[in-house]
């Protein structure tokens, strides 16, 4: 699957300086974000926070256009399968 994500310059620069210190591309590290964010366990009986609609509407809309912008593209490859890549 690929997501487009459109991200303030200042919140992309700190992702390529998190990325870099990690050694990896951009768009690994922010893959393995989403991947780490996608399998953290909700704490029993606590319901989970929702951000205002608005805001997902809009985090959604950034989403879209990112890789575009950047050009950037998971091709065929899963995210599990590109963090495994960026350790190597």
């Amino acid at each position: 699957m690929t997501i487009t994500v459109e991200l303030a310059p200042e919140l992309q620069a700190e992702l390529a300086r998190r990325a870099a210190m990690q050694g990896v591309e951009i768009d690994v590290y922010a893959a393995g974000l989403l991947e780490d964010a996608a399998h953290r366990p909700v704490a029993p009986g606590k319901p989970q926070a929702s951000p205002p609609a608005g805001e997902v509407v809009e985090a959604i809309e950034r989403l879209k256009s990112f890789g575009k912008t950047q050009g950037l593209s998971l091709g065929a490859m899963t995210i599990r399968e590109l963090r495994h890549e960026a350790r190597r």
